[in-house]
């Protein structure tokens, strides 16, 4: 147990030393099992952050049920919205937290994530559409739902968000699911419910249930219509001109960028912990300087956009054209650090470090950073392959497992074949640590994971394609659209 001395069920803040990455993965994953009935939240830096992580508790923690809540993936005062997939994805997370947990779960968001506002669980419940075969539902009706709920009309459906009605057949791409969805109606009755391959368009499973939720936050119904032109008044002034956005509103339509005016639809935004309350929360080294650091950048970005609107205003009596961008005060749309820091009040607090534990109140989860054999290649007289060779023997000589991470298949496959070449032949490739701590302790786990640098822990010496190669080339994420998808089981595929 690598985080035993850490009780996530009473209001405490505790530094987790001994945690680098991949091993920190190890330890939240050890913490969600301890932690029964709720999610643990877990905020990391950024997305490339949470990325690893996520690979990372696949390989060693494939039991926890991992969601993810991203941060929308634009600017804050942007003039576009989010995009569609994250949309969705926030969406479907925030669904599922609203149910209950049978197995351990972890919550991985990051520092912009967490400092957003959202739409409060009761308008999520209330707007939530349940079919099954046999329900009778007018096309036109569930074409209304569509719009109303941020999806966009296409003429093939291939992205989350986008739907087709083709007389008794409506396609549609909902939040929750890895693939398009094609509901037959016999006039009002549905008929069938299949999943389908978008590019074939050949059926790929057969369902008898269909759960939608909107694909957006900004809902366009008649009640948040009437709340945005309201609100928009009270907040701007009148409108006595053209206003692309208050029109595109008023008349139903999604106007590029809107989710940037979220909250006045709504009575009142929540914080993402509001899903999750008593909850667990562990960030990552330096988040708290991450998320000061972001706040003030939204208050710039805010304090720009006001300037150059309150200076339109001045010129448009001098009969130049108003401005058209009218900024939301930041507090309406993100969080302070000192609110966020009231809201941890009542919970247990975590922080990883990777270093070691330099004060006695620490937790010590026994990780260090592994080593990193580049200097080898740096010195003539240093033989890489025999500094590995008894790297490996001496951590197995201790009873610890020894492991390779790879970037892909094709370089564990160069990898293996160099050693084998230097006379390391006990390499097997495995899938899971579960599989891997099984084996001989002997023998060298190979897997596929995007660790950049290894670590040592009790049982395990991990290391990387790039401790071995000296690449310092930095390396991005290869983020595959299921990455962060939530399956409607809950699992993360």
């Amino acid at each position: 147990m690598f985080a035993s001395a850490f009780d996530s069920t009473k209001p405490s803040k505790r530094i987790i030393a001994g945690s680098p990455t991949g091993h920190d993965a190890r330890v939240l994953a050890d913490i969600a099992l301890r932690t029964h009935g709720k999610p643990v939240v877990h905020v990391a830096l950024d997305d490339v952050r949470a990325a690893i992580l996520a690979d990372a508790l696949a390989f060693f923690a494939p039991h926890i049920e991992v969601l993810h809540f991203p941060a929308w993936d634009c600017l804050p005062y942007d003039r576009v919205s989010p995009h569609t997939d994250v949309l969705a994805q926030r969406i479907t997370t925030l669904n599922r937290l609203q149910q209950p947990f049978a197995r351990p779960c972890l919550l991985l968001t990051t520092v912009n994530a967490i400092g957003q506002k959202t739409i409060a669980s009761e308008i999520l419940r209330a707007v939530s559409l349940s079919l099954a075969i046999g329900n009778e539902l007018p096309v036109e009706k569930l074409r209304q739902f569509l719009a109303a709920n941020g999806y966009a009309m296409a003429s093939t459906v291939r992205e989350a968000g986008e739907y087709a009605v083709r007389g008794g057949i409506v396609d549609l791409f909902p939040p929750g699911y890895e693939s398009p969805v094609r509901l037959d109606f016999f006039g009002d009755e549905i008929e069938s419910i299949r999943l389908f391959d978008p590019l074939s368009q050949t059926t790929t499973e057969k369902l008898q249930t269909l759960e939608l939720l909107p694909i957006s936050e900004v809902l366009l119904d008649e009640r948040t219509i009437a709340e945005f032109r309201q609100r928009y008044r009270e907040l701007f002034g009148t409108v006595t001109e053209s206003d692309p956005l208050y029109e595109a509103v008023t008349a139903g339509q999604k106007f590029p960028g809107v989710e940037h005016w979220l909250s006045l639809f709504y009575p009142r935004l929540v914080s993402l912990l509001a899903y999750v309350p008593q909850s667990p929360v562990v960030f990552d080294w330096q988040a708290d300087e991450a998320f000061t650091s972001r706040y003030q950048q939204i208050t710039d970005f805010y304090q720009a956009r006001l300037s150059l609107y309150q200076a339109n205003r001045r010129t448009k009596k001098k009969g130049q054209a108003a401005a058209i961008y009218k900024p939301m005060p930041v507090d309406q749309l993100y969080i302070d650090p000192s609110v966020l820091e009231g809201e941890l009040v009542s919970r247990a607090i975590a922080r990883l470090s990777p270093f070691a534990a330099a004060e006695t109140s620490a937790i010590d989860a026994g990780g260090v950073r592994g080593r990193d054999f580049a200097e080898s290649h740096g010195r003539p007289e240093a033989d890489l392959y025999d500094s590995l060779h008894k790297y490996t023997h001496e951590h197995q000589a201790n009873g610890k497992h020894v492991a390779i991470a790879c970037y892909s298949q094709g370089s564990a496959d160069r990898i293996a074949g160099l050693l084998r070449t230097h006379g390391m032949n006990t390499l097997t490739t495995v899938k899971s640590w579960e599989e891997a701590r099984k084996l001989d302790i002997k023998l060298i786990a190979f897997f596929i994971i995007g660790l950049e640098h290894g670590f040592v822990a009790p049982d395990l010496a991990l290391i990387t394609e790039q401790d071995i190669l000296g690449d310092r080339l930095i390396r991005p994420h290869r983020k595959r659209r299921a990455d962060f998808i939530v399956a409607r089981d809950g699992r993360a595929i």
